[in-house]
């Protein structure tokens, strides 16, 4: 069994000469909604003057977008040079807790002023838990997810969850179950959504632009929106930072030729609601391109995708399980329109519904958006 510390990568930290301590740091937390939740923090921060430096995981596009400052991705020869510092001082370490303390060493480094931090996995001992002080610990959505490391239960997730919650306020997701809103009975949730329509949102009464698609982000903005005034961030800042952001791989959209393709990183149940809500209100012939890793909920995910038919892919890398099996799962589920591709381009290539979704997991995008890029 692997054991999870904030030890190595504080150990790091100390010896870069605490770099953290030099940040204004937001922590975010939860199962589903951390990334897009991120980038909305991001962007409202910018609006306001802010430099800030955003560390999300996994990697999308590029092992570099997750290292950003003011919502770029910095080169690698900068990130580069920060984490060969920090790898004189890894002693053990693995790769992860040395990227975070690099990335946080970098946003330091670089001048930034806010950092906004994603964990990894739960929280109490992921880690970016190693951050000695911070402004505001965020909880997003929460469901059952890595429960060989955090716990059987939402209750036991939760826990893990709140581990970053230390000595600063927090805030709470409204979009969560019963049992993890009696678990933070005691924070503040971003409760008062009083409408959502095409192209917006109205929370607490004023009406937000939002060009982040899909059902669950005005949950995720709002979240950012009570966050942002907590710090007492200007108003108008808060409002152009929501309408700024676009969440990349999450619902994200591209045309070519008239066809509709859809890229989500969604590899979790919880997280194919936005996905399916989206391809159910279509009413046109609805491709779905999927891949799975073998420690996530397959006949879950599966159960939550509207297709006319779904290609089974292999995903790349080592925790993928093959071809052979996640088609087996999809056939299970779809019969006859399930069918399998050797590779994620001869299923872009052989799609012909109108809409192509790619979705299962995050490691799928980086090929899948390689193929568009050449065809825009």
């Amino acid at each position: 069994m692997i054991k999870f510390s904030t030890a190595p990568t504080r150990n790091i930290l100390d010896k870069l000469g605490c770099p953290d301590e030099k940040l204004k740091i937001i922590h975010i937390a939860g199962t589903n909604g951390k990334g897009s939740t991120a980038e909305f923090f991001t962007r409202i921060l910018i609006a306001v003057g802010k430099k800030v430096g955003t560390f999300t995981s996994p990697e999308v596009y590029s092992f570099y977008d997750q290292f950003k400052i003011d919502g770029e991705p910095v080169t690698c020869e900068v990130f580069d040079k920060y984490r060969a510092q920090a790898v004189c001082f890894a002693d053990g370490a693995s790769e992860f807790e040395i990227i975070t303390a690099a990335a946080i060493s970098a946003f330091a480094g670089e001048g930034c002023e806010w950092a906004v931090i994603e964990c990894g996995m739960g929280g109490l001992n992921d880690a970016t838990n190693a951050i000695a002080k911070k402004e505001l610990a965020v909880i997003t959505s929460i469901s059952l997810e890595h429960t060989a490391f955090l716990g059987n239960t939402v209750k036991e997730i939760c826990f893990q969850k709140a581990g970053i919650i230390k000595n600063c306020p927090a805030i709470i997701n409204a979009h969560q179950s019963e049992e993890a809103r009696e678990f933070f009975k005691g924070y503040k949730f971003a409760d008062k959504i009083d409408g959502i329509f095409d192209g917006g949102f109205i929370y607490g009464g004023k009406e937000f632009t939002l060009n982040a698609f899909g059902c669950l982000q005005p949950h995720n903005a709002a979240c950012a929106i009570e966050g942002a005034r907590i710090l007492k961030i200007d108003e108008a800042a808060i409002y152009e930072g929501i309408k700024n952001c676009y969440p990349r791989g999450r619902l994200e959209k591209f045309i070519i030729d008239g066809r509709e393709y859809i890229l989500d990183g969604a590899h979790n149940p919880a997280a194919f609601e936005p996905l399916k809500e989206y391809l159910f209100s279509r009413d046109c012939k609805r491709t779905v391109i999927f891949g799975c890793l073998n420690d996530k909920d397959i006949d879950g995910n599966l159960a939550n995708i509207c297709a006319n038919e779904i290609i089974a892919v292999a995903c790349p890398g080592p925790r993928a399980r093959t071809l052979e099996e996640t088609y087996a799962h999809c056939r299970k589920q779809f019969g006859k329109r399930a069918r399998k591709a050797k590779s994620l381009a001869e299923a872009l290539d052989t799609a012909d519904g109108e809409i192509v979704a790619v979705c299962g997991s995050f490691t799928l995008l980086k090929e899948a958006y390689a193929w568009i890029e050449k065809r825009q």
